[in-house]
């Protein structure tokens, strides 16, 4: 008696000639799939230029962070700090980016 066959998880065997390979099936994308890609696009996009213009505007300097300590004033209006602040800024872009162009996938069937 042969035991029984383990469920592949929606992995099912190519009907054409050649070597048996086996893939996975394509499920549909929910709606859900679909508001989360765009909301993170919109998101990195949104906190990305924030990051990006933030460090070198006024306002930077004249904030509670600066203000509590002055060891914290002397480090917050230092330019390398601003200038990784910018690039984090930019790495939210460059993500913000990407995911608008992956958006493709939902499209495609």
């Amino acid at each position: 008696m042969m035991p029984p066959q383990p469920d592949p998880g929606g992995i099912t065997p190519a009907t054409e000639g050649g070597p048996r390979r086996m893939y996975r099936s394509r499920r549909g994308y929910k709606w859900y799939h679909k508001f989360f890609a765009v909301m993170l696009a919109m998101v990195c996009l949104i906190v990305g230029v924030i990051l990006v213009i933030l460090p070198w505007m006024g306002a930077w300097e004249h904030n509670y962070f600066a203000g509590v300590t002055p060891f914290l004033r002397s480090w917050w209006g230092n330019f390398y700090l601003r200038g990784a602040v910018s690039g984090i800024g930019l790495v939210n872009l460059y993500i913000s980016l990407v995911e608008v162009f992956r958006l493709k996938r939902f499209s495609e069937r």
